[in-house]
């Protein structure tokens, strides 16, 4: 399925101001199960829970790290084993292209009092999503460390670099850089983010075909390389939750993190004061020379799925649309995320993801071959990393890998 016109509602108007439906809320009781699988980080968490306050059926949640490589099979059957998805604007695509989802519009005209219209994702002309909170990648950093080597919080990675430099060469820590380099998923997405910020477009104009092979790739690949040589030896192995404890640990100064991780990131018990104290957040890096920020916006939202009864959907919404209600607002749950919910007021901790928004930053390519090129990043880019073979080669490999993926789908 090719989108001809896609509202990025979500992330695009965060900065917006809301109209909120008319209407109340009540106590949530539903007639029918509901089954969610989504990520596992405390935003989500907090909007699962919130979903199973419900009454009336049961509300059963599977939140891991894994949800993109569960969700779809998960989907696929009839009836489907999830009602709902939590997804985020890369991974709706994946469910669209196999139409494993439902337009909502029905089930919003019925029951979407107190949404927000900017939390309607609408593709070709319907309601998909329902999009609770938006997110993007920024710079956290240790004030205090900075201040140590008279060093300003950096605004490009080529100023990260040069500070990383000399906080090795103080002595003060010897891998001062930490990112969720993971091979896989995470290390493409930081690919993506650097490629952007070089000024590079994933695809040729106006097709399908591959364009990451090119002068602005091999400026991505050479700069996180750099940024490598700063991190823990085993960066490679390293999740959102893998560099999240390095900082903690009190090991690392200087990173690119999810605002909706930089949000709770200084919380686990155990946390040094020191780290605690030192945390401070800043707006995404440019790289370069290009003032396009090397980050992406990002939504989150939940879908409905297709393969269920009338029922299952109907209780599915209601549940969801409780669990992200104004009422679940509080000390405790605010500054979880920057959230797209009546109400809102952000924290200081969400003002990475706002300076993002403020900055242009590029919202992630909502294309339904974006994720084949995505996974044949995640799969081919470690070698170089690694210095096992050239940038040119990764990027060769990359190519080949999406258009052999691309042609198995139909998309070239």
């Amino acid at each position: 399925m090719y989108f001809k016109k896609i509202a990025l509602a979500g992330a695009m108007s965060v900065l917006a101001s809301t109209t909120a439906f008319a209407g109340g809320h009540g106590a949530c009781e539903i007639g029918a199960r509901v089954s969610i699988v989504g990520n596992e980080f405390p935003a989500i968490q907090t909007v699962g829970a919130g979903a199973q306050e419900c009454t009336g059926g049961e509300v059963t949640t599977n939140l891991t790290a894994d949800h993109q490589k569960i969700n779809l099979p998960g989907m696929q059957g009839n009836p489907a084993e999830y009602t709902t998805a939590i997804i985020a604007n890369s991974s709706i695509v994946a469910l669209m292209n196999d139409d494993v989802i439902r337009p909502l519009d029905d089930l919003v005209a019925k029951h979407g009092e107190g949404l927000n219209k900017n939390q309607l994702i609408t593709i070709n002309g319907q309601v998909m999503a329902v999009a609770f909170m938006a997110n993007a990648q920024h710079l956290v950093y240790r004030a205090d460390v900075l201040e140590q080597v008279g060093a300003e919080p950096p605004k490009t990675y080529e100023e990260m670099l040069e500070i990383a430099g000399k906080i090795r060469d103080a002595g003060i820590m010897e891998n001062p850089v930490s990112g969720a380099y993971a091979a896989g998923w995470n290390l493409a997405q930081e690919f993506n983010n650097m490629f952007l910020g070089m000024g590079g477009s994933h695809f040729k104009a106006g097709s399908a075909e591959p364009n990451v092979n090119s002068e602005e790739g091999i400026k991505a690949l050479e700069m996180m390389k750099a940024l490598s040589e700063y991190m823990n030896p085993d960066f490679l192995t390293h999740d959102s939750n893998a560099a999240n404890a390095e900082w903690r640990a009190g090991n690392a100064a200087i990173m690119n993190m999810w605002g909706s991780r930089a949000a709770v990131l200084t919380d686990a018990e155990g946390t040094p004061q020191e780290v605690i104290d030192g945390t401070a957040i800043g707006g995404p890096m440019t790289v370069g020379g290009g003032d396009t920020p090397a980050s992406t916006l990002w939504w989150d939202g939940w879908t409905v799925a297709k393969n269920i009864s009338d029922e299952e959907a109907e209780a599915t919404f209601i549940a969801m649309k409780h669990a992200i209600r104004p009422e679940m607002l509080n000390e405790e749950t605010s500054p979880l995320a920057v959230w797209l919910i009546e109400g809102y007021e952000p924290t200081e901790k969400a003002q990475g993801v706002f300076a993002a928004a403020q900055a242009n930053t590029i919202p992630y390519p909502m294309l339904p071959y974006m994720g084949l090129l995505h996974t044949a990043l995640g799969n081919e880019l470690a070698d170089f990393m690694q210095g096992k073979e050239s940038a040119e080669q990764a990027l060769k490999d990359v190519e080949a890998a999406y258009i052999a993926a691309a042609k198995e789908k139909g998309f070239l």
